[in-house]
């Protein structure tokens, strides 16, 4: 599932995982990546339906953050909000798409603030975090003739990014990233996460006819940039609400925000700037 990343999300300097931990997150990686990958070759209705589920999920969890571990009334309502975005996209289109998500969002925002309910900013806040991600994973894959290989570059460079920053910040070390925000973050893993997305770009332009090998490889090392600050904002919202993971939905990974927070940015930033540039950004024209 695109829940996965890597069997390491953070890039930084920590004690070695038990093996008992490791042994799950490793079984966690081998379940959900093949599983991820084929809805990603099938596309629709396969690719969407599991996209829709990821929001189902990572909108229980935004509320539960919201909610101090519950999830309220409001917190229930958000649960459809993403799922339906991406049926709508879909099969509409994705500009109606979008309507649902900002609707949505002014329903949740407003309907929490005249209920008092707890934490009514960030609970409608997690209406676009949750929605807008989910609707580009599903008009990416959309794309004619370009989706499918733009989609697994964007997979393959979050992947890679996570595993570059995690061995980089692990065998080098060094000064902090973010210490306030994570602590285990290092500049050296936000290099190694850099260099490794970089990789991923000079494999497509190898693969696929039509890309630019150098612009590929700038590309994916600046959108490991934004990556890494996907996962850093997600650290902060969890330090905010006093939490370590979002759930305990995948064993030994956490929860589905603490796996796709880098994603969530990078998906975003690739179905804006293809959005604007009218084709898939892999390709320069």
């Amino acid at each position: 599932m695109p829940f996965t990343s890597s069997t390491a999300a953070i890039a930084g300097t920590v004690p070695p995982a038990d093996s008992s931990a490791l042994r799950k997150r490793v079984v966690s990686a081998l379940i959900l990546v093949p599983v991820t990958l084929g809805a990603v070759y099938f596309g629709w209705p396969i690719w969407d339906l599991l996209v829709g589920i990821m929001g189902v999920l990572m909108a229980w969890e935004w509320a539960r953050l919201c909610g101090n571990g519950r999830v309220s009334s409001f917190g229930l309502a958000t649960l459809v909000i993403a799922p339906l975005a991406v049926a709508v996209g879909a099969t509409v289109g994705v500009r109606t798409g979008l309507l649902v998500i900002g609707v949505g969002t002014l329903i949740i925002g407003i309907g929490t603030r005249v209920a008092s309910a707890a934490s009514p900013t960030w609970l409608a806040v997690g209406v676009p975090y949750v929605g807008l991600p989910c609707l580009a994973l599903s008009w990416i894959r959309a794309m004619p003739q370009e989706g499918l290989v733009t989609l697994l570059w964007v997979l393959g460079l979050v992947w890679a990014t996570d595993t570059g920053a995690y061995v980089a910040g692990r065998t080098i070390g060094g000064p902090k990233l973010a210490p306030r925000i994570s602590p285990n973050k290092t500049w050296a893993g936000l290099f190694g996460g850099m260099a490794a997305a970089g990789l991923v770009g000079l494999a497509a332009a190898a693969l696929v006819a039509g890309v630019s090998p150098w612009i590929a490889a700038l590309l994916s090392a600046a959108l490991a940039i934004v990556e890494q600050a996907g996962d850093l904002f997600e650290s902060a919202v969890k330090r905010r609400f006093g939490v370590k993971d979002s759930s305990n939905l995948i064993p030994g990974h956490g929860g589905v925000l603490d796996r796709v927070d880098g994603l969530l940015s990078v998906t975003l930033a690739v179905a804006a700037l293809s959005w604007m540039a009218g084709h898939t950004i892999l390709i320069w024209r």
